[in-house]
C-alpha cells in the first residue's frame, strides 16, 4: 500500500521536473537597450548563442553599428534605432529587457549631462512601462557609481553611500540612484520581476576609444604613440572586471530561479591595481614608447573603489571573475588594434540619430 502510494507522487514529480526543463530550453526573446555599446553588444552575441532571440534597441549616441554588424545576419537578431526617452511599444512578446542604455564613462555622459540624466532614469521609466505591459523579467545595469566616494574599504551593498549632488558627476550618479528607486517602486507597487546589479569597472573588447575610462584612454594613447595622463600621484587603485566574466553574473541573476533575490547586488573584480602599474602593464603589451605624464586630479576624482562580492557569490551559483587581468588586457589591446579608431570618434553634445535609419 506505501508503495501504491509514492508511485503517483514520484510521477507528478517527473511530471513538473519536465516542464519545468520545457521552460528553461524555450528560446525567449530578449530586449536589450543600448544594444550596440560595448556591454550591450557583448551580451546581444552571448544571448544568441544561448539560443534567445534578441532585439537590440539603441539610439547610437554613445554605441556604434560597428559593434553589432556581424550580428545583423543571424535571422533571431533585431535592430531598432530608438531612443529610449521616449515609449517604446513591441508587437512581438518580450519575455526579458536588459536596460543598459545611458552613456556610461565620464568621456560620454559629462558631454551631455541633461542626456545623460534624462536616459538614466525617464529611459528607465519608460522600459518599466514596456516590461509591465509584457509580464516581462527587468534587468536594470546600475552602478558602482551609485556609492559616490566610499568612506569604507569594501563596498557591501548595504553601505548608503557618499555622494555630491551638485557636482559634475551627478548627472549620472544620481540618476542611477534614482532609477534604482522606481525599479523597486515598480517591485512593490505591480509586482514586477526585477533583478538591480551594481556594475564595477568593466573593460574589455568593444569598449569605445573615446568612452573616457582609464583602460581605454592608455590603450588608445599607447597604440597612438602619444603620452599617457595619469591624473594625481598614479597611485589610486582600481578592481576591472574583464567584459565576460560581467555577462556571465549578469544572465544568472536574470535567469536566477531565486524570486526574493532581486538585488542590489555587486558586480565586480576585487584584485586591485594602481595606474602607474597599469600604465606599465599596457605600455608592455602594445611595445609602446610613450612618455607618462601627469595632471591634477579632476573633480570628484576617487582614490580607490573595491566591491564586496560576496552576496554575488552567494546567491549565483558560485560565481566569481575567472579572467587574469593580464590576459583580459592583451585580449582588449588586440581588439583595439583591430580597430579602426578614427571610426569611433569623442561623442559631441547635440548628435542625433535623426534620419541616418538607413544606414544602419
Amino acid at each position: 500500500r506505501q508503495l501504491t502510494g509514492i508511485y503517483p507522487r514520484l510521477l507528478k514529480t517527473f511530471e513538473i521536473a519536465q516542464s519545468v526543463m520545457a521552460t528553461e530550453s524555450k528560446p525567449k526573446t530578449v530586449l536589450v537597450t543600448g544594444g550596440a555599446g560595448f556591454v550591450g553588444s557583448n551580451l546581444c552575441e552571448r544571448l544568441l548563442k544561448d539560443g534567445d532571440r534578441v532585439i537590440c534597441v539603441d539610439n547610437m549616441f554613445t554605441g556604434s553599428v560597428l559593434n553589432i554588424r556581424h550580428l545583423q545576419t543571424d535571422p533571431n537578431f533585431k535592430l531598432v534605432i530608438h531612443d529610449i526617452t521616449n515609449p517604446y511599444q513591441s508587437e512581438e512578446k518580450i519575455d526579458q529587457i536588459y536596460n543598459l542604455a545611458c552613456p556610461s564613462g565620464p568621456g560620454h555622459f559629462l558631454v551631455d549631462p541633461i542626456k545623460t540624466f534624462t536616459t538614466a532614469l525617464f529611459g528607465t521609466l519608460n522600459m518599466l512601462e514596456l516590461a509591465k505591459q509584457h509580464k516581462a523579467r527587468f534587468f536594470q545595469a546600475s552602478t558602482a557609481e551609485v556609492y559616490g566616494e566610499p568612506t569604507v574599504d569594501k563596498i557591501h551593498e548595504s553601505y548608503r553611500g557618499n555622494i555630491d549632488c551638485t557636482g559634475p558627476r551627478a548627472c549620472y550618479d544620481e540618476a542611477k540612484r534614482a532609477a534604482e528607486t522606481v525599479c523597486f517602486d515598480y517591485w512593490r507597487m505591480y509586482k514586477l520581476q526585477i533583478r538591480v546589479a551594481r556594475i564595477f569597472n568593466t573593460y574589455g573588447p568593444k569598449m569605445h576609444p573615446y568612452h573616457g575610462r582609464v583602460i581605454s584612454n592608455f590603450i588608445r594613447q599607447a597604440i597612438r604613440g602619444e603620452d599617457i595622463t595619469i591624473y594625481g600621484s598614479g597611485n589610486q587603485q582600481r578592481c576591472f572586471l574583464y567584459i565576460d566574466d560581467l555577462i556571465e553574473g549578469m544572465i544568472r541573476f536574470m535567469n536566477s530561479k531565486d524570486e526574493d533575490f532581486i538585488g542590489p547586488v555587486n558586480l565586480g573584480q576585487t584584485a586591485e591595481f594602481t595606474m602607474n602599474h597599469l600604465a606599465d602593464l599596457i605600455m608592455l603589451l602594445t611595445n609602446a614608447n610613450s612618455n607618462v605624464i601627469y595632471k591634477p586630479l579632476p573633480a570628484d576624482y576617487l582614490e580607490k573603489r573595491r566591491p564586496d562580492i560576496s552576496l554575488a557569490e552567494e546567491k549565483l551559483g558560485g560565481w566569481r571573475p575567472k579572467m587574469g587581468f593580464l590576459e583580459g588586457l592583451r585580449r582588449t589591446v588586440h581588439y583595439f588594434q583591430g580597430i579602426d579608431i578614427n571610426k569611433y570618434p569623442p561623442l559631441r553634445a547635440g548628435w542625433s540619430p535623426r534620419g541616418l535609419g538607413q544606414n544602419f
